[in-house]
């Protein structure tokens, strides 16, 4: 049986997921992506639940499932940014 070699086709990626997929504000989005990662590395290294994390936070438990989830519309760069401070 030979070897069928096909060429695979593929682009680069920019660096930008949601650039590369044709998403709007795709800078924003991959800030917003980049701090809601960093805020629940922390959550998680403090071994916090999303209860503890809600309040020490200021929000709600859900905006932190939210958070969690990569559901980030409701929060502003500026809003992730002072969860970190």
């Amino acid at each position: 049986m030979e070897e069928s070699k096909t060429k695979i086709e593929y682009e680069e990626s920019s660096g930008n997921v949601f650039k590369d997929l044709g998403l709007p504000n795709p800078e924003e989005r991959l800030a917003k992506a980049q701090l809601a990662l960093m805020i629940y590395d922390i959550i998680d290294e403090r071994g916090l639940t999303q209860v503890e994390a809600a309040r020490i936070l200021g929000i709600s438990q859900p905006k932190v499932s939210a958070l969690r989830n990569g559901r980030l519309a409701s929060f502003s760069i500026e809003r992730l940014f002072s969860f970190l401070f």
